[in-house]
């Protein structure tokens, strides 16, 4: 298939998409002259189209796709002709009774590729290996599992880290004492600039955590579009957060990324990447040390 036509559908959270971005690069090295689309959230999904990695982003929540999702569904006529439209079609969606699959194939006739929404935990296989294996069926072995992205970035703040102080899940989060406590002794011991990352979650956070520190080193990051926020942090020279989505999307953009983890399952969650490190606490995340983050981020920047 040289100039067919290729669907990729993905829900899911930040982590999650760009977890699958090894799939769709895959897609696009093994079908360089396909039109490549994604069918998922586009605040998300925008990653993939500031990349180059796809041709178009079309919206998940479109409310009349719903009766796709629905058995026996009406379905809207301009969705009809959409899904029409593919050659191969590849759905991460959950969908254990194949029902949205089976309303896709009442008005598609290419390849359905079914593949997983979640890895199996029980495996302990990456989970970007595992959103990988479907694409076996297109002849497509071996792949890097490694997601790569790099968008447009702002000019170089080669003296200036990024650091993301939330997560999706407060257990996940270093307190916020340890993080007032690294940033003052980067703030007296260096001369880096800090750029502080967060949405609204981590609004008040940002706000307090920026009030104690001097403003002309300090700068913040909040609530920007995703394809935004990866030009601000491409540009930085290293970047400290927990187990989240945008401490994927550093690593997918190549940063030295230090990441202080807690107890999710690393063989399966864990950031890919060569410039990866993990720093945790046996006895938990709450009792992680300032002084070993520190050390740690000093390694990683080689100061």
């Amino acid at each position: 298939m040289s100039n067919g036509k290729i669907l990729v559908i993905r829900g899911g959270a930040i982590g999650d998409f760009i977890l699958t971005l090894p799939a769709v690069a895959a897609l696009r090295r093994q079908f360089p002259q396909a039109h490549l689309e994604v069918l998922g959230y586009p605040h998300i999904a925008q990653l993939a189209l500031a990349g180059g990695l796809v041709d178009r982003v079309q919206p998940i929540e479109a409310r009349a796709l719903a009766g796709f999702f629905a058995r026996h569904g009406e379905l809207a006529g301009p969705w009809r002709d959409y899904f029409s439209g593919f050659d191969i079609v590849i759905s991460y969606l959950y969908d254990p009774d194949e029902i949205f699959q089976a309303n896709v194939r009442r008005c598609f006739h290419g390849q359905f590729i079914q593949g997983p929404h979640r890895p199996d935990e029980r495996e302990t296989i990456h989970a970007a290996h595992v959103y990988l294996r479907p694409l076996e069926r297109l002849a497509i072995f071996d792949a890097d599992a490694v997601p790569r992205l790099s968008v447009n970035p702002r000019p170089s703040t080669l003296n200036q880290i990024a650091f993301h102080p939330g997560s999706g899940s407060e257990r996940k989060n270093w307190p916020e004492k340890q993080w007032a406590g690294l940033l003052d002794h980067l703030i007296a011991s260096t001369e880096l600039k800090l750029l502080l990352v967060g949405g609204e979650a981590e609004g008040e956070r940002l706000r307090k955590l920026a009030a104690a520190l001097p403003s002309a080193r300090t700068a913040m990051a909040q609530c920007l579009p995703l394809a935004e926020l990866a030009g601000r942090v491409q540009s930085c020279a290293a970047f400290v957060g927990h187990d989240s989505g945008i401490t994927h999307l550093a690593a997918a953009l190549g940063l030295p990324t230090l990441v202080l983890w807690a107890d999710t399952i690393e063989e399966i969650w864990r950031p890919q990447g060569e410039r990866v490190t993990l720093v945790k606490e046996i006895a938990g995340l709450r009792v992680l040390s300032v002084q070993r983050v520190a050390d740690a981020l000093k390694g990683l920047l080689a100061i």
